[in-house]
């Protein structure tokens, strides 16, 4: 009789039962240094440096420091996946959240909000494919050939952080034509410089124009402090049930993405193509199937058949807010320095060229388009679209702590013409890796959508239409005091 193979909880058993453990303390351990770092060191505070991206690069530098001696701290194939999945849990958790706009918004001017992240979008994919197509015709003839479509890993770092340039990273990587060996760290290391861009570069963008009494605290009373409302209106499940409030949040966004795996499996087996576009979108069939169990729940509730609101915005906040700070300290550990070692030189004018191409081109629109609050929604929109929308959020409430600006909720309300704008990029990254024309095209294609967009966005002063639609400041007293 064959006996059953048995195993125990021992370091005999390191891989099986302790490593993803041990993994996940050194992302929270480091997560927590990195605060301590921001907290203590005027300068990370000061700059508004996230606590994430510390944590990360002490970690990075740890294990830099460690394999010297042999010992290897960092499983970065794990970090990866945790940053590739964090991703998607951090936008399925957003998306299910009940948003309710707090302000009398311009419908008008949500479509611009939604064109500006579009146009940014292009102009990032454009400026970035064109550099390292000019980068790889210089040199396909030498020892190091740069890879013609690496560039339009910029976007995807700067606009949407490490979790979907690293997907891309691999994606381009495992594309022979594309003749790219990034390995996850070219586009992990763009995405960490964006963290970095738009802490600097928004604090110096708020001293600045204090000092030219351009920019005034909308709200002296600072609301940097969120409150714990479990169940402001009384009709959520309460949290004595025999099932915890949070685990029927966290049983949500699971099943938002489980709906999401069984559609990429079954975009999988259709087609190359269909199967090309599956699994580096992630995060957006995450927030798609969020978006469709969201629908179920209200037609639920409209016809009687739920009474309890079992989703709270306020959990679902630290759902997000916990997978996206995983996601930077592993896409920052992550980064392995003898892959980028070759590719110093593209990061570094990607890195500066789209940083200033992003800065001017969101000033200039911010200015056009949402007069009374353009500081607001600058900071806002360069804050997300070089790091992530907390970037964004932390920026914005700098200038603007009681939220008295239109600008938070033209973001929300702006996420569905965002995400059709942006989605020509998006189902071009498979088009454009496969060959140097398919590059050139999609370049071109890049090129005439921003101009698209653009003309949209300066419509008025192209056609001298009067700006018809312009908010009235309701705050005219509070810059004199």
């Amino acid at each position: 009789m064959e006996t059953a193979s048995s195993w125990d909880f021992t370091l005999a058993n390191y891989d099986a039962v302790w490593a993803f453990l041990a993994q996940l303390g050194l992302l929270l351990l480091f997560l927590m240094l990195g605060n301590i770092f921001r907290r203590t060191i005027p300068l990370f505070r000061k700059c508004l440096i996230p606590s994430a991206l510390l944590g990360g690069a002490l970690l990075l530098i740890v294990d830099i420091i460690a394999k010297q001696f042999g010992f290897v701290l960092v499983d970065n194939r794990l970090m990866q996946v945790i940053t590739y999945h964090c991703l998607a849990i951090g936008f399925a958790s957003m998306t299910l959240k009940t948003e309710k706009s707090t302000h009398k918004t311009n419908g008008t001017q949500v479509i611009e909000f939604g064109a500006l992240q579009g146009g940014t979008y292009m102009l990032q994919a454009f400026i970035g494919l064109g550099i390292t197509l000019l980068l790889f015709l210089l040199t396909r003839h030498g020892d190091q050939i740069i890879s013609y479509v690496c560039g339009l890993i910029l976007p995807l770092a700067f606009g949407q952080g490490p979790g979907n340039a690293l997907s891309w990273d691999i994606n381009f990587t495992n594309t022979p034509a594309a003749q790219f060996a990034g390995n996850g760290s070219f586009g992990l290391s763009l995405a960490s410089i964006g963290f970095v861009v738009a802490s600097v570069f928004g604090v110096l963008y708020i001293n600045i124009y204090k000092k030219r009494k351009e920019l005034y605290v909308r709200n002296a009373k600072p609301c940097d402090e969120v409150i714990d409302q479990t169940n402001p209106n009384g009709d959520e499940i309460p949290d004595n049930e025999s099932i915890d409030k949070f685990t029927v949040q966290a049983g949500f966004v699971a099943l938002a993405y489980a709906l999401s795996f069984g559609f990429m499996c079954l975009l999988g087996i259709l087609s190359d193509f269909t199967n090309s576009i599956a699994w580096g979108f992630n995060f957006l069939w995450a927030s798609l199937a969020a978006m469709l169990i969201k629908f179920v729940v209200k037609r639920l509730h409209k016809h009687n058949l739920m009474h309890r609101v079992y989703i709270n915005n306020y959990q679902m906040d630290r759902i997000s807010g916990f997978s996206f700070d995983l996601m930077i300290v592993a896409g920052v550990a992550a980064i392995e320095i003898n892959d980028i070692k070759n590719y110093i030189l593209p990061v570094v004018i990607l890195s500066v060229i789209g940083a200033l191409a992003t800065y001017i081109y969101i000033r200039k629109v911010s200015k056009e388009c949402f007069k009374g609050f353009e500081h607001e929604m600058f900071l806002m929109s360069f804050g997300t679209l070089t790091g992530t929308a907390s970037n964004g959020v932390i920026l914005m409430k700098e200038v603007d702590p009681g939220l008295r600006t239109p600008t938070s909720s033209l973001y929300i309300l702006s996420n569905f013409p965002a995400m059709l704008m942006i989605a020509p990029l998006l189902f071009l990254l498979g088009f454009a890796s496969k060959s140097l024309t398919n590059a050139l095209i999609a370049c071109a294609i890049f090129f005439v959508l921003w101009s698209a967009y653009t003309i949209y966005l300066f419509r008025r002063k192209i056609f001298k239409k009067k700006y018809a639609d312009k908010p009235v400041p309701v705050w005219e007293d509070e810059a004199q005091s």
